[in-house]
C-alpha cells in the first residue's frame, strides 16, 4: 500500500514540533505577532529561491489561474487568518487551551471535505481519528503548567475554534488546488506569496510597520531563531503537509499532523527535564494507537 501521504503528515507533525521550541524563543523576545509577519518573509525568501533551483521559474507565473484561485485563498485562509486567530487564542485563552481548540481541525477537515469534495472515511479510520484526538487532547489538558491568561477566555475560546476552523479549510482548499500531482514546493510558495502579502498590507494599515523592525533591531538574536523557524515550519513543514493532504484524505492527514502535542512530550521530558504526568503517558499512548489504526485502516 501507499503510504506517502500519512508518512509526510508524520513528518509535517516533527517539523512543527521543532517549530514549537524555536518560535516559543523567538515570541518571548519579540512577541507572538512580530514572529509571525517576519517569519512568512523568511519563508518567502526561501520558497523564492527554491523553486528557481528545482524548475526554474522563481515564482510560478505559469501556473493556471484556478490554481492560483484554490492556493491563494488557502494561503489567505489558512496562513494569514487562522494563524491571526490562533496566535490572539493563545494570549486570550492560554497556550494549553489553545492547543487543544486546535486540535479539533481534524473534525472540520474531514467535516468540510465530506460535504464539499465527497471524501468519506471507513468506520476503522474514524476510530482511529477518535482514538488520536482523544489522547492529543488528555496530553494537552495534562500539562501542569500554569498558562498566562490576558484578556477574556469567551473570546479566546472562539478564536481558537476558528483558527482551526480556517486551518481546516486552508488544507481542503490546498488539495484542490494540487490536484493531479501538482508539485507541493511550487503550491507552498503561492500560498506564502498571498499570505504574506495580506499579512503585511495589515501591517502597514494598522502602522505597526516601525514597531516590527525596531523589535528585532533591540532583539538582533531573534532574527537567527526567526529564519530557521521559517525553513522548519512554512517552508519544510507546510510543503509535507500540502504533500500530505495531496495524497491521502484530508480527515486522516490532518489528524496525524495534530501530533506535536504528543512529539513535543518525550522532548520536554528528555532535553528540558520537564515533570511529565501519568495521564500525559496514556494519552500519547492513545494517540499511537490512533495513527496506529489509522495505517492499518
Amino acid at each position: 500500500m501507499n503510504y506517502t501521504g500519512e508518512i509526510a503528515a508524520l513528518v509535517t507533525s516533527l517539523f512543527w514540533s521543532i517549530t514549537v521550541f524555536i518560535f516559543t524563543a523567538a515570541g518571548r523576545m519579540v512577541g507572538s505577532q512580530i514572529t509571525n509577519r517576519i517569519r512568512l518573509i523568511f519563508a518567502l525568501a526561501y520558497l523564492i529561491i527554491l523553486n528557481a533551483s528545482l524548475y526554474g521559474e522563481p515564482v510560478p507565473v505559469s501556473v493556471e489561474p484556478s490554481r492560483w484561485w484554490w492556493l491563494g485563498i488557502s494561503g489567505l485562509i489558512g496562513l494569514t487568518i487562522g494563524d491571526a486567530f490562533l496566535f490572539q487564542a493563545f494570549v486570550s485563552a492560554g497556550a494549553r487551551l489553545g492547543s487543544l481548540l486546535l486540535s479539533m481541525a481534524p473534525i472540520f477537515g474531514a467535516f468540510i471535505a465530506w460535504i464539499f469534495f465527497g471524501e468519506t472515511l471507513t468506520l476503522l479510520q474514524m476510530t482511529g481519528i477518535a482514538f488520536a484526538l482523544a489522547g492529543i487532547s488528555w496530553v494537552v489538558a495534562s500539562h501542569e503548567e500554569e498558562d498566562s491568561v490576558h484578556g477574556n477566555l469567551k473570546r479566546g475560546v472562539l478564536f481558537g475554534v476558528l483558527g482551526a476552523l480556517c486551518q481546516a479549510v486552508g488544507l481542503v482548499l490546498s488539495k484542490q488546488g494540487m490536484a493531479d500531482g501538482f508539485a507541493p514546493f511550487k503550491a507552498s510558495l503561492m500560498r506564502i506569496i498571498v499570505g504574506t502579502f495580506a499579512m503585511w498590507v495589515w501591517t502597514v494599515l494598522a502602522g505597526k510597520t516601525h514597531q516590527t523592525f525596531a523589535a528585532l533591531r533591540e532583539k538582533p538574536r531573534a532574527i537567527g531563531l526567526l529564519a530557521l523557524g521559517a525553513l522548519m515550519g512554512p517552508v519544510l513543514g507546510v510543503s509535507t503537509s500540502l504533500l500530505a493532504v495531496q495524497n491521502a484524505q484530508v480527515g486522516v492527514a490532518s489528524t496525524l499532523m495534530a501530533l506535536p502535542p504528543v512529539i513535543v512530550l518525550p522532548i520536554s521530558y528528555f532535553v528540558f527535564k520537564e515533570k511529565v504526568g501519568w495521564q500525559a503517558v496514556v494519552g500519547t499512548i492513545l494517540a499511537i494507537i490512533g495513527v496506529a489504526v489509522l495505517f492499518l485502516a
